[in-house]
């Protein structure tokens, strides 16, 4: 007989599925598809430089621990951003996933030590003045991952 509770906190820190990054050609036409299809609208936009895109986000819903969940949209401005790069191997679609967490820094040591490889030796500005840090693909299932704590 199994008891129902609530779990935990995982190890790590994590506390939401911050967002999901999608690699798009054209943002004002992905935008539109997501506004039309699913009624998401932008809660925020901007032209990160040192990452070589132009982004979206679209707000899903909102969490417990007062953060939100989206769909990052980005859109590369430059032939050698790693977005433009993932487009031309992979076409639109998913780029990566982002768990939201309140110590970007502890989180990434922490799943270092699980043995996880984290790509970024510091945490780096994100979207709005967000601190993230990437873990890489082959120690996560294929799957580009994100640690990201909000600015706020």
């Amino acid at each position: 007989m199994s008891t129902a509770s609530t779990p935990g906190v995982p190890f790590s820190g994590l506390t939401r599925l911050d967002h999901v990054g999608i690699a798009c050609r054209d943002l004002d036409a992905s935008i539109d598809l997501y506004r039309r299809t699913y009624g998401f609208e932008v809660e925020h936009e901007e032209v990160n430089e040192e990452q070589g895109v132009r982004e979206a986000m679209l707000r899903i819903n909102g969490t417990d621990d007062g953060g939100a969940t989206y769909l990052q949209l980005l859109e590369p401005t430059r032939e050698d951003s790693p977005v433009a790069k993932f487009l031309e191997r992979n076409g639109e679609g998913v780029h990566h996933i982002a768990f939201g967490t309140a110590d970007v820094s502890g989180s990434a040591q922490e799943v270092g030590g699980a043995g996880v490889r984290v790509l970024d030796a510091e945490p780096r500005r994100g979207t709005a003045g967000s601190s993230i840090v990437f873990l890489h693909p082959k120690d996560c299932g294929g799957v580009l991952t994100e640690l990201v704590q909000s600015a706020h």
